[in-house]
């Protein structure tokens, strides 16, 4: 095997690796340790797999029989990456009200 489809298999197996991770994330979650430290695995793997497809795609190499593709996918890495790190618990980063929180203060005042 050369270093280009090392890279290949590498950078496709990091990617199942984090899509099976993001779909654990609720288990990960239960404890707020877990979820945090889920995510950040999530993010390193997504980077990762991020750098390994942009090298590839710079050297020249494939994915899946298609040289176009590599990029692509390590955009949706970077993506998944920035995405993998948002808050999962509710926790307010706007601070706006919710809907919910808007519905019970109508109530109470109609009380």
């Amino acid at each position: 095997m050369d270093a280009l489809s090392v890279m290949e298999t590498i950078s496709v197996s990091l990617c199942g690796i984090a899509a099976i991770l993001w779909m654990s994330i609720g288990t990960l979650a239960r404890s707020r340790q877990g979820e945090i430290n889920g995510q950040r695995t999530i993010m390193a793997i997504c980077i990762i797999a991020s750098i390994l497809l942009f090298s590839l795609h710079s050297l020249g190499g494939d994915l899946w029989g298609s040289r176009n593709a590599a990029r692509p996918m390590a955009v949706f890495s970077l993506v998944l990456a920035a995405a993998s790190v948002l808050n999962l618990k509710g926790k307010e980063i706007q601070g706006e009200t919710n809907p919910h929180q808007i519905m019970r203060m109508r109530s109470l005042e109609e009380e």
